[in-house]
């Protein structure tokens, strides 16, 4: 109980502390207008109440990302509570806050852009590849697993429930984003924090009734695989610490705030929630098998990460904790997927400047984005998934870098991106460079290429950054 209760209070205290230290240094300016007001359209640049911006942020980069990653993470043990609080705290957090205001300074450009501006054409063409990619990817994702869940609880035909939840995405893709993302997003935001304190709660009732035993900290790699920590766990728990995906999502909220003041609560706010959602669920997935090897027992016996939601949260929570897993596993990603294909319409207009007001300009690009969704729905799930964990957290790297470059130029401490950018260099590259579905190379040379690279690219980036000032 100690272990994530300190942790639980690293990650609050982290907002109210490293939050507002780097909020301070990008000084917040309400004299300024934001695009929200300056280029308002009634699609995509439209002010909302700061709190509603918030939980759409907040249930825009978490979906089921905090819930199953968390849950993969358990696998490896207590350790997994490091990664998420400070993972959070210095790399997710920063990473999300950043895309929103360099966004918001750039009239809500999408990342892509964001990373042409600061590292030259040749990324920003990569990145505009790369990041519909990864949008598609995520998009895809969050089809075909709720519509799995859907099949199996209705008994309906699991190609009905892809084609019903892609129309759902057609028209919140293209309709304006007050019409259906502002008004059902926030209700769904604060449920998922409902289910989060709710178990929370549940935890501690056990654990002080003597029917469950919270695990304290261990440093060892308990994952009964023997799956090393590095870089597996950096990928495994994503969005629950540090997820490049967030950096497509914040430009779209870049658009709807009000006031710069409200980028901290927002932005570095969501994630930090974010992160606590993870580690509750860390927590109650580890309390509730015994160890990491429970965890893995637990996974197999119940059909996957969806499968353990419901069942913990059903013997946790009763029926009402049924219906929250209901909510968790099916509502939540695909409001994460309809974001992502709205992100990726965003990010092509962005890149052929191509005017968003007129609905059929939407409708040109989304239906090609959608054609090629039902095409990747017909592929093995897990492959897509596994090359999604990669790019995802290759997209953080590359926007990492970008958002150096952005604080070097204007004569900030560029440290706190600096320094995870390394770190999530040396962990795409040693990923890809030994994962079964990258080169498959041994373990020790990967990383040790990977540390190399990382230091390497840190170093030059250091050693040249006034010429970045030029």
């Amino acid at each position: 109980m100690v272990t994530f209760l300190v942790c639980l209070g690293i990650l609050i205290l982290g907002y109210f502390t490293y939050g507002t230290y780097v909020d301070r240094m990008l000084g917040p300016d309400d004299s300024n207008i934001t695009p929200a007001n300056r280029l308002e359209d009634g699609v995509d640049y439209m002010p909302l109440p700061w709190y509603k911006v918030f939980l759409i942020q907040f249930l825009n980069i978490a979906g089921t990302g905090p819930i199953f990653g968390a849950i993969m993470g358990a696998v490896f043990g207590p350790v997994a509570f490091l990664w998420i609080t400070f993972g959070t705290i210095f790399a997710g957090s920063v990473h999300d806050y950043l895309s929103g205001v360099i966004s918001m300074k750039h009239d809500g450009t999408s990342v892509s852009e964001i990373v042409g501006i600061y590292l030259g054409p040749t990324m920003k063409q990569v990145m505009r590849v790369f990041s519909v990619i990864l949008l598609i990817l995520v998009g895809t994702v969050f089809v075909t697993s709720p519509a799995g869940l859907l099949s199996a609880m209705t008994g309906i035909e699991n190609q009905v429930w892809v084609i019903l939840i892609i129309v759902y995405y057609i028209v919140a893709t293209v309709l304006p984003i007050g019409k259906v993302i502002g008004k059902i997003y926030p209700v769904f935001g604060a449920a998922l924090l409902f289910m989060a304190v709710g178990l929370c709660a549940a935890m501690f009732v056990g654990h002080i009734g003597g029917t469950l035993v919270m695990p304290e900290m261990s440093f060892t790699n308990q994952h009964p695989a023997g799956l090393s920590i590095f870089p597996f766990l950096f990928t495994t728990i994503a969005c629950g610490a540090i997820s490049g995906f967030h950096a497509t999502q914040s430009p779209m909220m870049a658009r709807c705030i009000k006031h710069e003041s409200e980028c901290k609560r927002v932005f570095f706010g969501a994630m930090v929630m974010e992160g606590i959602v993870a580690l509750v669920w860390c927590a109650v997935t580890i309390t509730f098998f015994g160890n990491a090897a429970g965890v893995q027992e637990g996974l197999a016996t119940f059909g996957g990460q969806s499968g353990v939601v419901g069942h913990i949260s059903t013997e946790l929570l009763g029926v009402f904790g049924s219906i929250l897993a209901v909510l968790g596993v099916v509502a939540c990603p695909i409001t994460s997927g309809d974001t992502a294909f709205r992100s990726a319409r965003l990010t092509i207009a962005d890149a052929f400047n191509i005017k968003q007001e007129p609905i059929k300009n939407r409708f040109l690009i989304a239906i090609p984005l959608f054609i090629i969704c039902i095409g990747l729905t017909m592929i093995d799930f897990n492959i897509i998934w596994r090359y999604f964990a990669w790019s995802n957290q290759t997209l953080a790297m590359i926007f990492l870098w970008a958002a150096t470059v952005y604080l070097i130029k204007h004569n900030m401490k560029f440290v706190i991106t600096l320094i995870p950018a390394v770190f999530m260099t040396g962990v795409s590259v040693a990923y890809i460079l030994q994962a079964g579905e990258g080169f498959g190379l041994n373990g020790t040379f990967s990383n040790a290429v990977a540390v190399v690279v990382a230091l390497a690219l840190g170093a030059f980036v250091f050693a040249r950054r006034d010429k970045f000032k030029e």
